[in-house]
């Protein structure tokens, strides 16, 4: 597997070298667009070493890296490994970092507007009906224990890669519905 001196793969042996160890990464976009001197849609893909973040893989482990976008997933056994982009929040107040797990995963997740949602955006709909596409929590979510964050999926893929939550951690549909199949209730999360 080629290395550089960042640590960082080369996209293209990371893909193929994923592709052929079956690491989940279905329909991955573009690593990074880039529009003169602003960089959009970033994410820096590097496998991570679960034991520098985790004590044990006791009921899976998540974590999220903010910095690079990106979700990683190891089961208890260590088995699976998956690797996704994600969205992030817009912006460090928005933002939460630490410890916390799943306690709920909900297939077609109804949404509501937090309060503070509500008062930056009063024109947004006091509910959205799972299923409906105009639902920004998309697919599927696994509900953490801090209130109202979660882990969810978006049908706006144009976020995947950016920063455009209001705090939550976002994923193409299709990596939702993987990893809504590998996580359970009791999974660690992290966030850096």
């Amino acid at each position: 597997m080629s290395i550089g001196k960042s640590g960082l793969l080369n996209r293209r042996v990371f893909m193929g070298t994923a592709a052929a160890a079956g690491v989940g990464l279905v329909a991955a976009p573009a690593l990074a667009q880039s529009t003169g001197s602003v960089r959009n849609n970033v994410s820096s893909f590097r496998m991570l070493n679960w034991q520098d973040y985790f004590e044990s893989t006791r009921n899976g482990a998540v974590l999220v890296d903010i910095t690079s976008r990106a979700l990683h997933f190891w089961s208890e056994d260590q088995s699976v490994y998956r690797l996704y982009p994600t969205s992030v929040p817009l912006s460090e107040d928005l933002t939460r970092k630490g410890r916390t797990e799943v306690i709920q995963k909900v297939v077609a997740p109804p949404w509501r507007p937090t309060p503070s949602m509500r008062e930056r955006n009063p024109e947004w709909p006091d509910f959205v009906p799972g299923g409906s596409p105009d639902n920004p929590l998309g697919s599927h979510a696994l509900y953490l224990s801090w209130t109202y964050y979660r882990i969810h999926g978006t049908h706006d893929t144009r976020k995947i890669g950016r920063k455009s939550s209001n705090g939550c951690i976002g994923l193409y549909n299709e990596h939702i519905s993987e990893l809504f199949s590998l996580a359970k209730v009791g999974t660690q999360v992290l966030l850096i």
